[in-house]
């Protein structure tokens, strides 16, 4: 089943929430409709904790939920390699889960 959420990225305000090309700008994750779709079952992405933006400070959404804040899920295990934080040492995604802390999540 898919679920319709409130994007994350924008707030669920449907504009880029950095302004980057202007004031005005649509959201890249929702295309300014401030609402985006992801497969039950869900998780809250834990790489970017469910803010949608990209942790390591650039001005795009988060490479692991796609700037979702969110993403599906069927797995309860926690990934062996990170112990579940879905970061490495370095602080990039975990290649093991990549990023998502849970083994075996698919897109």
């Amino acid at each position: 089943m898919i679920l319709t959420i409130k994007c994350a990225f924008c707030g669920g305000t449907g504009k880029d929430p950095f302004e980057l090309l202007s004031p005005v700008s649509n959201c890249l994750v929702c295309n300014g409709t401030g609402l985006t779709e992801v497969e039950e079952p869900i998780r809250k992405c834990i790489f970017c904790a469910g803010s949608g933006q990209n942790p390591l400070g650039a001005r795009v959404p988060c490479i692991v939920c796609s700037g979702k804040g969110k993403y599906h899920c069927d797995s309860i295990t926690r990934c062996k390699q990170c112990n579940g934080i879905g970061k490495s040492g370095d602080g990039l995604p975990c290649s093991r889960c990549g990023g998502k802390g849970l083994s075996s999540c698919r897109e």
